[in-house]
């Protein structure tokens, strides 16, 4: 462990090999740190946090402070952040209550400067929320998504994997999966054909996604009808069984096209 002597570091905490912890951070109690990972200046990392390997935690980020829910009553909760992830300058990440107990970071994922993840957010592998992005309470986003810069979205929200969100979104409704979404109020604009391109998508799977989201958002059918639709006309197929099972979950409803 490579720690400034300027830095605190609560004795109890668990700090793996090769870590960095740099001037002014400061480590509390019930707090493990996996192997290779940097704490940068000024950073805090409260109880609760499980910070996983080679992970970046940029100066002024705040890992794993309580809720800002006012149900909260000090229950014993954690703040997961995955394998090689990088937290930026001024992150807000509380931990959860007892709804989840928790509040997780998937692998590989991006948080860039002044984002915001309150308690009980579940965030998957590969994600990319852009500068100052506010994920209200019990938000889940799947994986591979990309949610732009200064958008917020609404408690209980879910957006799905490899969807794209435009900056300056107000979320208030379910993304599905594959889509890009932007304007106001929030909209369908098409499925994210550079993304899922770059992931090795074939063009038959792009098709098949494209037809099935003409007969949801421009087949003249609502929901219940669409998805009625969908499950008779296409063949199954990992995308289409997806797609379907997001927007028959959606407890808030999807957004509009």
């Amino acid at each position: 462990m490579k720690n400034s002597p300027l830095a605190y570091i609560h004795p109890n905490a668990q700090i793996g090999q090769n870590v960095t912890i740099e001037h002014f951070a400061v480590i509390y109690d019930n707090v493990i740190i996996g192997d290779n990972t940097w704490i940068g200046p000024h950073a805090i990392i409260m109880p609760g946090a499980r910070i996983g390997n080679d992970c970046k935690i940029h100066p002024h980020a705040v890992i794993s402070n309580i809720p800002q829910d006012l149900k909260f009553d000090g229950e014993d909760t954690l703040a997961i952040i995955g394998d090689n992830t990088v937290i930026r300058e001024c992150v807000t990440i509380n931990r959860g209550t007892v709804d989840k107990n928790r509040t997780e970071i998937g692998k590989d994922c991006l948080l860039m400067a002044y984002v915001h993840v309150a308690h009980d957010c579940i965030i998957g592998d590969k994600c990319i929320l852009a500068n100052a992005v506010q994920l209200a309470g019990h938000v889940e986003i799947e994986y591979h998504v990309t949610v732009g810069g200064t958008s917020a979205v609404h408690q209980f929200v879910k957006i799905g994997q490899h969807a794209m969100v435009g900056g300056g979104s107000l979320v208030r409704k379910d993304v599905p999966p594959y889509i890009l979404a932007s304007r106001e109020p929030l909209n369908f604009e098409g499925v994210n054909l550079v993304g899922l391109r770059r992931r090795g998508f074939s063009n038959e799977q792009i098709g098949n996604i494209q037809d099935i989201y003409r007969v949801i958002y421009q087949g003249g059918l609502n929901v219940s009808d669409a998805v009625k639709e969908v499950e008779n006309t296409f063949a199954p197929s990992e995308e289409r069984n997806l797609i379907l099972q997001f927007i028959k979950s959606a407890t808030r409803g999807i957004i509009k096209g």
